[in-house]
C-alpha cells in the first residue's frame, strides 16, 4: 500500500521565499528518511519551497485565473512530502510518528489511489492513459 505523508508547517503559508534553515534540524530530518530508505519503504521525497514563490489556478468561474503567492487565505500549506510503500496504515502512522517533527508542524497521511480500488467501468476510463511510473492507466489494468 502505497502512502503519501504530507508535512504541513504551521505559518508556512505566510513564509518568505527566502528561508533560513537550521542545519542540526536538516540534519535530523536526513537520519529520518535515511531510516525510511534503509527500511525500504521509501519511494520518493521532496521539500516544496514557500507559497510565496508558487501559483495557484483556480475554477470557480469556469475559466483559469492566477493567483499569486503567497496565499493570504490560505490556513494549512503543504512543505513537503514523503511517498512510502507499507503494508498497512498502521504501518504508516508508525513511520509519520518516528518524524523528528516540531511543535509547529503536522504530517497528513493520505492513502495513494490504485486503480484496484474502482469499479471496473473507472479502470476502462482510465485504461487510455499509461502512468509513467505504472500508476493509473494501462500499466495497472
Amino acid at each position: 500500500m502505497r502512502f503519501m505523508m504530507l508535512m504541513i508547517p504551521l505559518g508556512y503559508e505566510s513564509a518568505p521565499a527566502e528561508l533560513d534553515l537550521d542545519p542540526e534540524r536538516v540534519a535530523a530530518m536526513m537520519r529520518y528518511n535515511q531510516a525510511l530508505k534503509d527500511a525500504g519503504v521509501l519511494i520518493t521525497l521532496e521539500g516544496l519551497h514557500p507559497p510565496a514563490t508558487g501559483a495557484r489556478v483556480s475554477f470557480a468561474s469556469g475559466t483559469p485565473v492566477l493567483t499569486d503567492g503567497p496565499f493570504t487565505e490560505a490556513k494549512e500549506v503543504i512543505g513537503g512530502f514523503w511517498m512510502i510503500d507499507v503494508a498497512s496504515r498502521a504501518e504508516a502512522i508508525e513511520w509519520a510518528r518516528k518524524c523528528p517533527a516540531s511543535t509547529s508542524e503536522i504530517i497528513e497521511i493520505r492513502q495513494v489511489q490504485e486503480m484496484a480500488d474502482f469499479p471496473e467501468e473507472v479502470r476502462e476510463a482510465a485504461a487510455t492513459f499509461e502512468h509513467p511510473q505504472g500508476g493509473w492507466g494501462k500499466a495497472l489494468r
